[in-house]
């Protein structure tokens, strides 16, 4: 089989390993920002549910429900660094969709909340 049979048979596999390899590479590098993001008053929110949150959370974080966030926005200072998280990255990343909807300019998923205590 040629190159160009191998693409054609197995792209699907490639296509979800290039998105997992990125939104690992993205979380690592977010994760080297964060004394940076920090310093420069970055607002960390947790866009998981209230009892999600009471279960475990990185310090620092502010819950803010995914389902909360569109009535929650004046909480969110568009002048800030934000950075979200949630459980896996899906609703961080959701979140991140509405902010940027939003006007918010400067927003990064780093992923699970277990990130920022790494």
């Amino acid at each position: 089989m040629n190159i160009q049979g191998v693409f054609e048979q197995y792209w699907p596999v490639m296509a979800v390993a290039v998105w997992f390899g990125y939104k690992w590479w993205n979380s690592k590098r977010i994760i080297a920002m964060l004394p940076e993001l920090k310093k420069n008053g970055a607002l960390f929110v947790d866009v998981r549910s209230a009892e999600e949150f009471a279960s475990g959370n990185a310090p620092g974080t502010i819950n803010i429900p995914l389902q909360q966030l569109g009535s929650r926005l004046g909480e969110i200072p568009k002048t800030s660094p934000v950075v979200l998280c949630c459980a896996s990255g899906t609703r961080s990343g959701m979140a991140k969709m509405v902010l940027k909807k939003n006007g918010y300019q400067n927003v990064l998923n780093i992923g699970t909340w277990r990130k920022f205590l790494s």
